[in-house]
């Protein structure tokens, strides 16, 4: 096929596709030899399944907010973290049946790997209690987002008394005084 034609094909598709999305086509809604179905033999019944097929992907919202960076660090780790020591257990459990010379350095590495994957998963735990103390739930008493809050506040509330021209309240301004002519 020439390289015109190709290219003729592929605007000719992409005009129908553009075309079909506002539902008419280029030529006043008929396709080759004045149909409407497009010359098809078959009536245009493929075009119209293809129209009436519901969207590929729906967008939906989140039931729950998305989790906040280091924890999801530290649960995407913990899950390969557990998904190896498990494939190695059971390599380790297969070559112990078949009596490999290989059993026993798999068994005494899946040991290790299995303090590893509690240590991964702990580390999820803590790391999600950390996150939530920190900058989490500030009704908790015990709760240093709460102190950090205040801290950020106080820091705030210095910075725009700083940029006001007048320190200090209304009649105690440096300018002189407004009440009087």
């Amino acid at each position: 096929m020439s390289a015109d034609r190709v290219a003729d094909r592929g605007s000719r598709a992409n005009g129908r596709h553009g075309d079909r999305e506002r539902g008419a086509h280029r030529d006043g809604g008929h396709g080759k030899g004045g149909h409407s179905d497009g010359g098809r033999s078959d009536g245009g019944r493929a075009r119209s399944r293809a129209d009436e097929l519901p969207p590929l992907w729906v967008e939906e919202p989140a039931i729950r907010p998305r989790l906040p960076d280091p924890i999801r660090d530290a649960a995407v780790r913990s899950v390969l973290i557990v998904a190896f020591t498990l494939i190695q257990a059971v390599i380790a459990f297969l070559c112990t049946m078949a009596g490999s010379w290989l059993a026993f350095p798999m068994v005494l590495s899946s040991v290790a790997s299995t303090v590893v994957a509690t240590w991964a998963v702990l580390d999820v735990w803590v790391t999600r209690q950390v996150w939530n103390q920190r900058n989490g739930v500030v009704s908790v008493p015990s709760s240093t987002a709460r102190q950090l809050r205040r801290e950020r506040r106080r820091v705030r509330h210095a910075a725009r008394t700083a940029e006001r021209p007048g320190h200090g309240r209304i009649g105690q301004s440096k300018t002189g005084s407004l009440s009087r002519a």
